[in-house]
């Protein structure tokens, strides 16, 4: 590990410097993987050498520009980034992945979220280094659970204002409209799976009193449209069931100093014979650009039940081997005990 420090002679530079709740230091720290902290006048800058060295420059760079015009914006920051050479965030394969790294820290559970498996870990350290993550794997390997702690550690720590939870409504057609009783009763179902992973991180009334200010959202996919999100933390779940469209749609809801998750399992599609996937399709026609990154995770990734991953396992060997059902149904299966 190497350190740096660097002087800060100019009070009113500094605030322009660190940007609103700190979100120019946040992003420098999240886009290099170093450790910045303030004191007495000074910056501290520690982390591997050549990402120091990167970090100590482009805060020289800023604090003379702040200096100069009394003010930075978010494009100016990221525009330096991009001029050091930072094509996008660090790749999380790439980043050192320690404890301390990839920890997830609830203050109200008093305690940190450790990732469980390797992939977990790059996974968590992917979603704190871009500001797209596109996440596939089998149900059970942490996916959601993951995504919403990150959210809440990013709300609690104030790099994000608002998070926003959605889901694709499949089974209801995206209207909603045919089931009977008050739109809270008709979206439960489809939304409770995030909600289960809010309820876990946070207790009830905390919960209800942020969705009752639209701290939190939790909603359909379809309620998306038409919106812009700034400083948000935004979760699409089960996007397998999104189509190329809807997909278009939710990525373009990104606004400034927002980060989006977007999860699912590509083996668990429920769209109608012959509809692309929006998950399918986005993880082939995005690669290659800036700032985003692709994780998948596997069996091995499975936290759940011990038969849960021998049940993936199972479906996966079949799968590959391209048998279908039919032929499934032609062989009854030896009894076991």
């Amino acid at each position: 590990m190497s350190e740096a420090n660097i002087n800060l002679t100019d009070p009113n530079a500094v605030l322009s410097l660190f940007g609103p709740q700190d979100r120019y230091l946040k992003l420098i720290r999240n886009h290099l993987g170093v450790a910045i902290t303030h004191r007495d006048g000074k910056l501290k800058v520690v982390g591997p050498e050549e990402s120091v060295r990167q970090a100590t420059t482009l805060l020289e760079n800023l604090h003379r520009r702040a200096q100069a015009t009394g003010e930075l914006t978010y494009q100016d920051v990221e525009g330096a980034l991009e001029g050091l050479g930072v094509k996008g965030l660090p790749d999380a394969t790439a980043l050192p992945l320690t404890h301390r790294a990839v920890e997830v820290n609830v203050p109200q559970m008093q305690r940190r979220i450790k990732p469980k498996t390797a992939g977990q870990a790059e996974y968590i350290q992917a979603i704190r280094a871009s500001d797209l993550v596109f996440c596939r794997g089998p149900a059970g390997c942490g996916k959601t659970y993951l995504a919403v702690a990150l959210a809440v550690e990013a709300l609690k720590s104030r790099t994000c204002s608002k998070i926003v939870l959605v889901r694709p409504a499949v089974e209801a057609g995206e209207s909603l409209g045919f089931l009977p009783g008050d739109l809270q009763a008709k979206l439960n179902p489809y939304l409770r799976p995030l909600l289960d992973g809010l309820n876990e991180l946070l207790d009830f009334d905390q919960v209800k009193y942020l969705m009752e200010h639209d701290v939190i959202e939790v909603i359909p996919l379809a309620y998306m449209r038409g919106r812009t999100l700034n400083s948000a933390f935004i979760i699409l779940d089960e996007a397998q069931n999104t189509t190329s469209a809807q997909m278009k749609m939710f990525l373009t809801r990104m606004g400034e100093g927002s980060k989006m998750v977007v999860s699912g399992d590509v083996t668990q599609v429920d769209l109608p014979s012959g509809v692309t996937s929006g998950l399918r399709d986005a993880w082939q026609r995005l690669r290659g650009l800036s700032r985003i990154s692709f994780v998948s995770l596997g069996s091995g990734d499975i936290v759940r039940h011990r038969l849960v991953q021998q049940i993936v396992d199972r479906y996966e060997s079949r799968e590959a081997a391209g048998e279908s059902w039919n032929q499934l149904e032609d062989s009854e299966p030896d009894s076991q005990h």
